[in-house]
């Protein structure tokens, strides 16, 4: 069972930058693409970025987009979000999982760890 931790929140002002990471345990990290997700108060978690296995292939929502950057480093079993320009919308909890590149960025397993919150206000 693969592990996540999040980690990086903060409050931030708006116009700032954040960047948050996710280590996970267990080898499985490699074979699978990962994903960012944002919870807002009151709101559904909903999918914000995501990368594939490699790190070549990237999904973005368009509340993000231009602003956010996903990326991986394999070797550390970590994913990280780079956060800029943000927003008192960008307010959330944000957690990390694993998806599957190659059916739409579908989430693989319904398990979360505590996530990190973010939020941005001045």
């Amino acid at each position: 069972q693969v592990q996540l931790v999040e980690s990086g929140g903060g409050l931030v002002q708006p116009g700032g930058s954040l960047r948050i990471s996710c280590a996970a345990s267990g080898s499985i990290f490699s074979f699978n693409g990962m994903g960012w997700y944002r919870q807002a108060p009151g709101k559904q978690r909903e999918l914000v970025a995501g990368i594939g296995i490699g790190g070549y292939s990237r999904y973005y929502d368009d509340s993000v987009e231009g602003r956010f950057t996903i990326s991986r480093d394999n070797a550390k079993n970590t994913v990280y979000l780079q956060m800029n320009n943000l927003k008192p919308e960008d307010t959330g909890v944000y957690y990390c999982n694993l998806v599957n590149p190659s059916l739409g960025w579908r989430l693989i397993r319904d398990y979360w760890g505590q996530g990190t919150q973010v939020t941005v206000s001045s």
